[in-house]
């Protein structure tokens, strides 16, 4: 059982805690961190992306942010990074090699097995380079990925923005991404 800060519109926690699956369940505001890992080839920049387990409880199958987790009652948006680059990706990144782009702020409704899941998050977005890295030197995280795969930027910009591969991601986020290019 996962428990999360309750949090205010700027991502104050409250005081109040919850568990993941009643905050999802009644749309409860909390922080998640996101790390998009990029690299250059050939003049061009690719960012990589996770295709999420059939098992996950929202958005199965679809690809989505190279790494993401929320973050536990207690603890902070670079810490939690951290400790999802190492658990789904097996990468160990120092805090200094995080390039904060920016915060989300982002609401959605949706129906995932027959139950309602409310996505009511404030999320700390950052960029990490990884340029010497192939997917196959990636230790993933069975339980919660089935693959990962790089793509060049612009490609991913475009499918996403035009609904041509199944995903879960901001384009608000890619916008953040490309600034710090």
């Amino acid at each position: 059982m996962e428990i999360l800060d309750v949090v205010d519109e700027n991502g104050i926690p409250t005081g109040e805690t919850i568990e993941r699956d009643i905050a999802h369940a009644e749309g409860v505001r909390h922080r998640t961190s996101h790390v998009w890992i990029a690299r250059r080839r050939q003049g061009k920049v690719e960012i990589l992306l996770q295709k999420r387990c059939m098992t996950k409880d929202s958005h199965p199958g679809c690809y989505d942010i190279s790494s993401a987790g929320h973050i536990p009652a207690g603890a902070g948006f670079v810490e939690s990074a951290l400790r999802e680059l190492k658990e789904e990706l097996g990468v160990d990144a120092k805090p200094e090699e995080l390039i904060y782009c920016g915060v989300r702020k982002g609401m959605y409704r949706d129906t995932f097995y027959g139950k309602t899941f409310v996505d009511n998050q404030i999320s700390n977005v950052y960029l990490l380079w990884e340029n010497d890295m192939e997917p196959e030197d990636y230790i993933i995280q069975k339980s919660e990925i089935e693959s990962i795969c790089f793509m060049e930027f612009e490609e991913c910009y475009k499918a996403v923005a035009e609904k041509k591969i199944p995903n879960c991601i901001a384009l608000m986020e890619l916008d953040m991404l490309k600034a710090k290019f």
